[in-house]
């Protein structure tokens, strides 16, 4: 077992513990609440750390249940990403304006589409397309088996998937 340290195994976790939480909280100020709270608890949980496999599934754990216990303390699963974040388009449209504007606005509606997901699914594709974990790491994260990660994830495309074009042929 590899000795663990925090600036160096666990500080670099928090873009990542970031993502994670305002993908749940759907709130950059919670999402930063969260990621704190997250690496205070696993400093204090420091003497375990030996015992730990996967210190990042551990981070990981800790950041998803206690955005959780925010969200159902708060509520508030209405919200949605500021349009700063929306900013994402593909950048290989820079001579056709127009095309850029509508690269732009479909990667906003997949975000929303996304946003809208029961938050397991929505856990499982962040983790999985956005994160770019492994089916077990996923299933270790979330304290669910791989084959139900693969079936939220399965969902949660189809789902995306069939809300874009319903809202591509017929607007909003």
């Amino acid at each position: 077992m590899k000795k663990i340290n925090f600036r160096a195994d666990i500080l670099p976790l928090k873009n990542e513990l970031y993502r994670l939480a305002l993908r749940i909280t759907l709130n950059h100020a919670e999402a930063e609440d969260v990621v704190q709270e997250t690496m205070i608890k696993v400093w204090n949980r420091r003497e375990q750390w030996d015992e730990i496999e996967s210190i990042e599934a551990f981070c990981l754990t800790i950041c998803r249940n206690m955005a959780l216990d925010r969200m159902k303390r708060a509520d508030s699963q209405n919200a949605s990403l500021d349009e700063a974040d929306h900013d994402q388009a593909d950048r290989s449209y820079r001579a056709d304006p127009e095309e850029q504007a509508i690269q732009r606005d479909r990667v906003r509606l997949v975000q929303q589409l996304m946003d809208q997901l029961p938050e397991k699914q929505r856990s499982c594709i962040q983790l999985r397309d956005i994160e770019g974990k492994a089916y077990r790491e996923i299933a270790e994260v979330l304290g669910i088996s791989e084959q139900q990660v693969k079936v939220n994830i399965h969902r949660a495309r189809q789902a995306v998937r069939q809300k874009f074009l319903e809202t591509e042929q017929y607007g909003l």
